[in-house]
Protein backbone atom coordinates (compact mmCIF):
# COMPACT_ATOMS: atom_id res chain seq x y z
CA UNK A 1 0.00 0.00 0.00
CA UNK A 2 2.96 2.25 0.49
CA UNK A 3 3.44 2.06 -3.26
CA UNK A 4 0.52 4.49 -3.65
CA UNK A 5 2.47 7.15 -1.73
CA UNK A 6 5.85 6.65 -3.25
CA UNK A 7 7.04 7.19 -6.76
CA UNK A 8 8.18 3.85 -8.09
CA UNK A 9 11.82 4.04 -8.88
CA UNK A 10 15.00 2.05 -8.88
CA UNK A 11 17.47 2.51 -6.07
CA UNK A 12 20.96 1.70 -7.28
CA UNK A 13 24.19 1.96 -5.37
CA UNK A 14 22.81 3.98 -2.43
CA UNK A 15 24.97 4.13 0.63
CA UNK A 16 23.69 1.93 3.45
CA UNK A 17 21.96 3.37 6.47
CA UNK A 18 23.96 4.46 9.47
CA UNK A 19 25.44 1.56 11.40
CA UNK A 20 25.49 3.28 14.72
CA UNK A 21 26.38 0.66 17.30
CA UNK A 22 23.72 -0.38 19.79
CA UNK A 23 24.26 0.78 23.35
CA UNK A 24 25.51 -1.85 25.78
CA UNK A 25 23.49 -0.68 28.76
CA UNK A 26 19.75 -0.24 28.95
CA UNK A 27 18.84 2.37 31.58
CA UNK A 28 15.59 1.86 33.48
CA UNK A 29 13.58 4.69 31.98
CA UNK A 30 9.96 4.40 31.01
CA UNK A 31 10.07 7.33 28.59
CA UNK A 32 11.98 7.14 25.35
CA UNK A 33 12.33 10.20 23.11
CA UNK A 34 14.09 10.72 19.76
CA UNK A 35 17.64 11.79 19.21
CA UNK A 36 18.77 14.05 16.39
CA UNK A 37 19.29 10.92 14.30
CA UNK A 38 17.43 11.00 10.99
CA UNK A 39 16.77 8.36 8.42
CA UNK A 40 18.23 9.72 5.19
CA UNK A 41 16.42 9.19 1.95
CA UNK A 42 15.53 10.97 -1.27
CA UNK A 43 12.18 9.38 -1.95
CA UNK A 44 9.67 11.81 -3.39
CA UNK A 45 5.89 11.98 -3.57
CA UNK A 46 4.20 12.70 -6.86
CA UNK A 47 0.68 13.35 -8.05
CA UNK A 48 -1.13 12.65 -4.76
CA UNK A 49 -4.88 13.06 -4.90
CA UNK A 50 -6.85 14.09 -1.84
CA UNK A 51 -9.23 11.18 -2.25
CA UNK A 52 -6.47 8.62 -2.40
CA UNK A 53 -4.79 10.08 0.68
CA UNK A 54 -8.04 10.00 2.63
CA UNK A 55 -8.79 6.43 1.62
CA UNK A 56 -5.30 5.18 2.30
CA UNK A 57 -4.62 7.03 5.52
CA UNK A 58 -7.73 5.51 7.03
CA UNK A 59 -5.76 2.36 7.60
CA UNK A 60 -2.46 0.61 7.75
CA UNK A 61 -0.70 2.32 4.88
CA UNK A 62 2.79 1.18 5.78
CA UNK A 63 2.14 -2.53 6.03
CA UNK A 64 2.92 -2.73 2.31
CA UNK A 65 6.24 -3.55 0.74
CA UNK A 66 8.90 -1.14 -0.35
CA UNK A 67 9.39 -1.77 -4.03
CA UNK A 68 13.03 -1.89 -5.07
CA UNK A 69 14.77 -3.82 -7.78
CA UNK A 70 17.21 -5.66 -5.55
CA UNK A 71 20.31 -3.70 -6.58
CA UNK A 72 21.58 -2.57 -3.20
CA UNK A 73 25.14 -1.61 -4.02
CA UNK A 74 27.59 -2.41 -1.26
CA UNK A 75 24.93 -2.89 1.43
CA UNK A 76 26.04 -5.24 4.17
CA UNK A 77 24.13 -8.50 4.54
CA UNK A 78 22.18 -8.56 7.79
CA UNK A 79 21.46 -12.28 7.77
CA UNK A 80 23.83 -15.19 7.55
CA UNK A 81 23.99 -17.38 4.50
CA UNK A 82 26.18 -18.75 1.73
CA UNK A 83 27.64 -15.94 -0.38
CA UNK A 84 24.99 -14.84 -2.86
CA UNK A 85 22.35 -17.27 -1.60
CA UNK A 86 19.26 -16.23 0.40
CA UNK A 87 18.89 -17.06 4.06
CA UNK A 88 15.79 -18.91 5.15
CA UNK A 89 13.40 -17.67 7.82
CA UNK A 90 10.91 -20.36 8.88
CA UNK A 91 7.61 -18.80 9.94
CA UNK A 92 4.77 -20.60 11.69
CA UNK A 93 1.49 -19.22 10.36
CA UNK A 94 -1.98 -19.40 11.89
CA UNK A 95 -4.42 -17.84 9.45
CA UNK A 96 -8.14 -17.08 9.50
CA UNK A 97 -8.05 -16.11 5.82
CA UNK A 98 -10.49 -18.04 3.67
CA UNK A 99 -7.98 -17.87 0.82
CA UNK A 100 -5.63 -20.01 2.92
CA UNK A 101 -8.14 -22.69 3.82
CA UNK A 102 -9.72 -21.22 6.94
CA UNK A 103 -13.47 -21.52 7.45
CA UNK A 104 -16.07 -18.80 7.87
CA UNK A 105 -16.42 -19.50 11.59
CA UNK A 106 -13.08 -17.84 12.37
CA UNK A 107 -11.10 -20.99 13.09
CA UNK A 108 -7.48 -20.92 12.03
CA UNK A 109 -5.67 -22.83 9.30
CA UNK A 110 -2.02 -23.71 10.01
CA UNK A 111 1.14 -23.83 7.92
CA UNK A 112 4.91 -23.53 8.03
CA UNK A 113 6.38 -21.16 5.45
CA UNK A 114 10.03 -20.67 4.53
CA UNK A 115 10.89 -17.13 3.40
CA UNK A 116 14.05 -16.37 1.48
CA UNK A 117 15.84 -13.18 2.55
CA UNK A 118 18.32 -12.04 -0.13
CA UNK A 119 21.99 -12.12 0.80
CA UNK A 120 22.44 -8.37 0.25
CA UNK A 121 19.29 -7.40 2.13
CA UNK A 122 19.39 -3.91 3.60
CA UNK A 123 17.77 -3.19 6.96
CA UNK A 124 14.31 -1.65 6.77
CA UNK A 125 13.66 -2.83 3.21
CA UNK A 126 11.60 -5.63 1.75
CA UNK A 127 13.35 -6.11 -1.57
CA UNK A 128 10.75 -6.85 -4.26
CA UNK A 129 10.85 -6.45 -8.03
CA UNK A 130 9.41 -3.26 -9.50
CA UNK A 131 8.06 -5.42 -12.32
CA UNK A 132 8.38 -8.98 -13.50
CA UNK A 133 9.14 -12.04 -11.44
CA UNK A 134 11.15 -12.17 -8.24
CA UNK A 135 14.77 -13.32 -8.23
CA UNK A 136 15.52 -15.28 -5.06
CA UNK A 137 19.07 -13.91 -5.04
CA UNK A 138 17.88 -10.29 -4.92
CA UNK A 139 14.32 -10.35 -3.60
CA UNK A 140 12.23 -11.69 -0.75
CA UNK A 141 10.59 -14.91 -1.93
CA UNK A 142 8.43 -17.72 -0.59
CA UNK A 143 10.70 -20.76 -0.79
CA UNK A 144 8.23 -23.33 0.51
CA UNK A 145 4.94 -23.72 2.33
CA UNK A 146 3.65 -26.79 4.15
CA UNK A 147 0.08 -26.97 5.41
CA UNK A 148 -0.58 -28.88 8.60
CA UNK A 149 -3.30 -29.62 11.09
CA UNK A 150 -3.46 -28.01 14.51
CA UNK A 151 -1.81 -30.86 16.41
CA UNK A 152 1.05 -31.08 13.91
CA UNK A 153 1.51 -27.30 14.10
CA UNK A 154 2.16 -27.18 17.84
CA UNK A 155 4.21 -30.36 17.67
CA UNK A 156 6.43 -28.71 15.05
CA UNK A 157 6.86 -25.64 17.27
CA UNK A 158 7.92 -27.91 20.13
CA UNK A 159 10.39 -29.64 17.82
CA UNK A 160 11.87 -26.29 16.76
CA UNK A 161 12.59 -25.18 20.34
CA UNK A 162 13.84 -28.58 21.50
CA UNK A 163 17.42 -28.34 22.69
CA UNK A 164 17.57 -24.55 22.49
CA UNK A 165 18.66 -22.42 25.42
CA UNK A 166 17.73 -19.01 26.81
CA UNK A 167 15.76 -16.62 24.67
CA UNK A 168 16.17 -18.76 21.55
CA UNK A 169 13.18 -20.68 22.98
CA UNK A 170 11.00 -17.56 22.79
CA UNK A 171 8.26 -17.04 20.23
CA UNK A 172 7.74 -13.72 18.44
CA UNK A 173 4.13 -13.48 17.31
CA UNK A 174 3.43 -10.80 14.69
CA UNK A 175 -0.11 -9.48 14.18
CA UNK A 176 -0.37 -7.36 11.03
CA UNK A 177 -2.57 -4.34 10.41
CA UNK A 178 -5.26 -3.13 8.00
CA UNK A 179 -5.00 -3.71 4.24
CA UNK A 180 -2.28 -6.33 4.41
CA UNK A 181 -1.95 -9.30 2.09
CA UNK A 182 -0.87 -12.72 3.29
CA UNK A 183 2.45 -12.56 1.44
CA UNK A 184 3.13 -9.01 2.64
CA UNK A 185 2.67 -10.07 6.26
CA UNK A 186 5.06 -13.00 5.88
CA UNK A 187 7.72 -10.83 4.24
CA UNK A 188 7.38 -8.14 6.90
CA UNK A 189 7.89 -10.63 9.73
CA UNK A 190 10.88 -12.20 7.95
CA UNK A 191 12.39 -8.72 7.52
CA UNK A 192 11.90 -7.89 11.21
CA UNK A 193 13.46 -11.20 12.25
CA UNK A 194 16.45 -10.61 9.97
CA UNK A 195 17.00 -6.97 10.89
CA UNK A 196 16.40 -7.49 14.60
CA UNK A 197 18.48 -10.68 14.66
CA UNK A 198 15.77 -12.51 16.58
CA UNK A 199 16.99 -16.00 17.42
CA UNK A 200 13.72 -17.52 18.59
CA UNK A 201 10.71 -18.87 16.71
CA UNK A 202 8.76 -16.41 14.51
CA UNK A 203 5.01 -16.88 14.24
CA UNK A 204 2.41 -14.94 12.27
CA UNK A 205 -1.27 -14.51 12.95
CA UNK A 206 -2.82 -13.63 9.59
CA UNK A 207 -6.38 -12.45 10.10
CA UNK A 208 -8.76 -12.07 7.18
CA UNK A 209 -7.90 -8.59 5.91
CA UNK A 210 -9.46 -7.97 2.51
CA UNK A 211 -6.40 -5.99 1.43
CA UNK A 212 -8.22 -3.03 -0.12
CA UNK A 213 -8.10 0.73 0.34
CA UNK A 214 -11.81 1.09 1.00
CA UNK A 215 -12.28 -1.92 3.28
CA UNK A 216 -11.48 -0.39 6.66
CA UNK A 217 -14.83 -1.24 8.26
CA UNK A 218 -14.94 -4.77 6.86
CA UNK A 219 -11.37 -5.32 8.03
CA UNK A 220 -12.35 -4.19 11.54
CA UNK A 221 -15.16 -6.75 11.50
CA UNK A 222 -12.77 -9.43 10.23
CA UNK A 223 -10.35 -8.61 13.04
CA UNK A 224 -13.18 -8.87 15.55
CA UNK A 225 -14.18 -12.30 14.25
CA UNK A 226 -10.55 -13.44 14.65
CA UNK A 227 -10.27 -12.69 18.37
CA UNK A 228 -11.08 -16.22 19.53
CA UNK A 229 -8.61 -17.78 17.09
CA UNK A 230 -5.82 -15.46 18.22
CA UNK A 231 -6.64 -16.10 21.87
CA UNK A 232 -6.42 -19.85 21.32
CA UNK A 233 -3.13 -19.45 19.45
CA UNK A 234 -1.54 -17.38 22.21
CA UNK A 235 -2.69 -19.76 24.95
CA UNK A 236 -1.65 -22.92 23.11
CA UNK A 237 1.76 -21.51 22.22
CA UNK A 238 2.34 -20.69 25.89
CA UNK A 239 1.50 -24.30 26.77
CA UNK A 240 3.68 -25.85 24.08
CA UNK A 241 6.49 -27.91 25.65
CA UNK A 242 9.84 -26.12 25.72
CA UNK A 243 8.58 -22.70 24.65
CA UNK A 244 9.96 -19.76 26.65
CA UNK A 245 8.26 -16.38 26.57
CA UNK A 246 5.59 -15.31 24.09
CA UNK A 247 6.39 -11.87 22.66
CA UNK A 248 3.81 -10.05 20.56
CA UNK A 249 4.53 -7.34 17.99
CA UNK A 250 1.33 -5.84 16.60
CA UNK A 251 0.85 -3.03 14.09
CA UNK A 252 -2.02 -0.56 13.74
CA UNK A 253 -5.39 -2.39 13.68
CA UNK A 254 -3.51 -5.52 14.70
CA UNK A 255 -2.66 -3.76 17.96
CA UNK A 256 -6.37 -3.36 18.70
CA UNK A 257 -6.92 -7.06 17.94
CA UNK A 258 -3.99 -8.02 20.17
CA UNK A 259 -5.16 -5.98 23.15
CA UNK A 260 -8.71 -7.30 22.82
CA UNK A 261 -7.29 -10.82 22.77
CA UNK A 262 -5.02 -10.36 25.79
CA UNK A 263 -7.90 -8.74 27.66
CA UNK A 264 -9.94 -11.89 26.98
CA UNK A 265 -7.08 -14.10 28.16
CA UNK A 266 -6.84 -12.04 31.35
CA UNK A 267 -10.56 -12.34 31.98
CA UNK A 268 -10.22 -16.11 31.72
CA UNK A 269 -7.76 -16.03 34.61
CA UNK A 270 -4.38 -15.99 32.85
CA UNK A 271 -3.35 -12.30 32.59
CA UNK A 272 0.34 -13.08 32.00
CA UNK A 273 -0.08 -16.50 30.36
CA UNK A 274 1.01 -18.12 33.63
CA UNK A 275 4.38 -16.38 33.51
CA UNK A 276 5.00 -16.88 29.78
CA UNK A 277 3.99 -13.43 28.52
CA UNK A 278 7.01 -11.42 27.43
CA UNK A 279 7.07 -8.15 25.50
CA UNK A 280 3.84 -6.78 24.05
CA UNK A 281 4.91 -4.15 21.52
CA UNK A 282 2.21 -2.04 19.90
CA UNK A 283 3.47 -0.18 16.85
CA UNK A 284 1.35 2.77 15.69
CA UNK A 285 -1.64 1.35 17.59
CA UNK A 286 -4.94 2.33 15.97
CA UNK A 287 -6.77 2.22 19.30
CA UNK A 288 -9.07 4.78 20.87
CA UNK A 289 -7.44 6.08 24.06
CA UNK A 290 -10.48 5.32 26.22
CA UNK A 291 -10.69 1.80 24.80
CA UNK A 292 -7.03 1.23 25.60
CA UNK A 293 -7.58 2.32 29.20
CA UNK A 294 -10.09 -0.49 29.61
CA UNK A 295 -7.85 -3.00 27.86
CA UNK A 296 -4.71 -2.22 29.85
CA UNK A 297 -6.63 -2.30 33.14
CA UNK A 298 -6.76 -6.10 32.83
CA UNK A 299 -3.03 -6.51 32.19
CA UNK A 300 0.28 -5.79 33.87
CA UNK A 301 1.31 -2.62 32.00
CA UNK A 302 4.98 -3.42 32.52
CA UNK A 303 4.72 -5.93 29.69
CA UNK A 304 3.46 -3.33 27.24
CA UNK A 305 5.40 -0.89 25.06
CA UNK A 306 3.85 1.50 22.56
CA UNK A 307 5.59 3.14 19.61
CA UNK A 308 4.05 6.53 18.89
CA UNK A 309 4.60 9.24 16.28
CA UNK A 310 2.82 12.57 16.36
CA UNK A 311 3.38 12.88 12.59
CA UNK A 312 1.56 9.62 11.78
CA UNK A 313 -0.88 10.87 9.15
CA UNK A 314 -2.72 7.57 8.96
CA UNK A 315 -3.70 7.73 12.62
CA UNK A 316 -4.46 11.44 12.43
CA UNK A 317 -7.07 10.81 9.79
CA UNK A 318 -8.35 7.74 11.63
CA UNK A 319 -8.90 10.00 14.63
CA UNK A 320 -10.83 12.53 12.57
CA UNK A 321 -13.02 9.82 11.05
CA UNK A 322 -13.81 8.63 14.58
CA UNK A 323 -15.02 12.10 15.58
CA UNK A 324 -11.67 13.52 16.67
CA UNK A 325 -11.22 10.81 19.28
CA UNK A 326 -7.48 10.48 19.97
CA UNK A 327 -5.60 7.45 18.66
CA UNK A 328 -3.06 5.94 21.03
CA UNK A 329 -0.35 5.72 18.38
CA UNK A 330 -0.60 9.41 17.48
CA UNK A 331 -0.13 10.75 21.01
CA UNK A 332 2.59 13.38 21.40
CA UNK A 333 4.85 12.72 24.40
CA UNK A 334 6.28 16.24 24.16
CA UNK A 335 2.81 17.70 24.71
CA UNK A 336 2.20 18.05 28.49
CA UNK A 337 -1.44 16.99 28.22
CA UNK A 338 -0.65 13.90 26.15
CA UNK A 339 2.31 13.03 28.36
CA UNK A 340 0.10 13.19 31.44
CA UNK A 341 -2.40 10.83 29.80
CA UNK A 342 0.32 8.39 28.81
CA UNK A 343 1.95 8.51 32.23
CA UNK A 344 -1.26 7.28 33.81
CA UNK A 345 -1.31 4.22 31.58
CA UNK A 346 1.91 2.85 33.11
CA UNK A 347 3.26 1.49 29.83
CA UNK A 348 6.63 2.17 28.21
CA UNK A 349 6.34 4.83 25.51
CA UNK A 350 8.78 5.12 22.62
CA UNK A 351 8.55 8.29 20.56
CA UNK A 352 9.73 7.51 17.03
CA UNK A 353 8.36 10.64 15.35
CA UNK A 354 11.77 11.63 13.98
CA UNK A 355 12.35 8.19 12.47
CA UNK A 356 9.59 8.33 9.87
CA UNK A 357 10.83 7.07 6.52
CA UNK A 358 8.02 8.43 4.34
CA UNK A 359 5.26 11.02 4.09
CA UNK A 360 2.72 8.86 5.92
CA UNK A 361 4.87 8.02 8.94
CA UNK A 362 3.02 4.81 9.81
CA UNK A 363 5.68 2.12 9.41
CA UNK A 364 8.85 3.42 11.06
CA UNK A 365 8.83 0.56 13.58
CA UNK A 366 9.96 -1.78 10.79
CA UNK A 367 11.30 0.54 8.09
CA UNK A 368 13.71 2.63 10.20
CA UNK A 369 16.77 0.40 10.72
CA UNK A 370 17.74 1.79 14.11
CA UNK A 371 14.26 1.28 15.51
CA UNK A 372 13.83 -2.32 14.35
CA UNK A 373 17.33 -3.19 15.56
CA UNK A 374 16.53 -1.84 19.01
CA UNK A 375 13.34 -3.88 19.04
CA UNK A 376 15.45 -6.93 18.28
CA UNK A 377 17.92 -6.02 21.02
CA UNK A 378 15.09 -5.86 23.53
CA UNK A 379 13.78 -9.26 22.49
CA UNK A 380 17.18 -10.91 22.63
CA UNK A 381 18.33 -9.41 25.93
CA UNK A 382 19.26 -12.34 28.22
CA UNK A 383 17.13 -12.96 31.25
CA UNK A 384 18.80 -13.21 34.65
CA UNK A 385 19.56 -16.78 35.66
CA UNK A 386 18.38 -18.24 32.36
CA UNK A 387 21.49 -18.30 30.20
CA UNK A 388 21.95 -22.03 30.68
CA UNK A 389 18.28 -23.04 30.65
CA UNK A 390 17.55 -25.56 27.94
CA UNK A 391 14.37 -27.27 26.79
CA UNK A 392 14.56 -31.00 26.06
CA UNK A 393 11.63 -32.74 24.36
CA UNK A 394 11.33 -36.49 24.80
CA UNK A 395 9.77 -38.84 22.28
CA UNK A 396 6.36 -38.62 23.94
CA UNK A 397 6.29 -34.84 23.64
CA UNK A 398 7.03 -34.19 27.31
CA UNK A 399 9.47 -31.56 28.43
CA UNK A 400 12.21 -31.60 31.01
CA UNK A 401 14.07 -28.41 31.91
CA UNK A 402 17.83 -28.41 32.13
CA UNK A 403 18.98 -25.62 34.43
CA UNK A 404 16.91 -23.26 36.58
CA UNK A 405 13.16 -23.22 35.84
CA UNK A 406 12.37 -19.52 35.42
CA UNK A 407 9.20 -19.68 33.37
CA UNK A 408 6.81 -19.44 36.31
CA UNK A 409 8.52 -16.31 37.57
CA UNK A 410 7.75 -12.71 36.74
CA UNK A 411 10.23 -11.28 34.25
CA UNK A 412 11.28 -7.68 34.84
CA UNK A 413 11.71 -6.18 31.40
CA UNK A 414 14.02 -3.25 30.69
CA UNK A 415 12.97 -0.74 28.04
CA UNK A 416 14.77 -0.39 24.75
CA UNK A 417 18.11 1.33 24.53
CA UNK A 418 17.01 4.96 24.54
CA UNK A 419 16.59 6.98 21.42
CA UNK A 420 17.27 9.81 23.88
CA UNK A 421 16.88 10.05 27.63
CA UNK A 422 13.83 11.96 28.82
CA UNK A 423 14.39 14.73 31.28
Amino acid sequence: MVAFFRQKRRRRGEAPQSKRAAQDSLPSRRWIEPTNLRIHGKETLTRLSALLIAASLAGCVSDGMRMVDGHVGNAVSLVSGVQGEPSNVAIFVASTRRSEGATDDGRAHFSLTSIGVPFNHRAGNIERPSFGGADRRRHFTVLSKRNMDEREFYGEVASHVSGRIGNSRDVLLYVHGFNTGAEEARFRLAQIVADGRFSGVPALFAWNSRGGLFNYESDKEAATVSRDALEKLVVELSRTPGVGRIHVLAHSMGAWLTMETLRGVAQSGHPDLDGKLGEVMLAAPDIDLNVFRQQIARLDPRHVSIFVANNDRALSLSSRIAGDRPRLGAMNPTNPEDKSELDRLGVAVHDISSFSTDFVGHGAFAEAPDVVRKIGAQLTAPRPGEAETQAVIDASGGTAPVGPPPLNQKVEVQPLAPLAAAQ
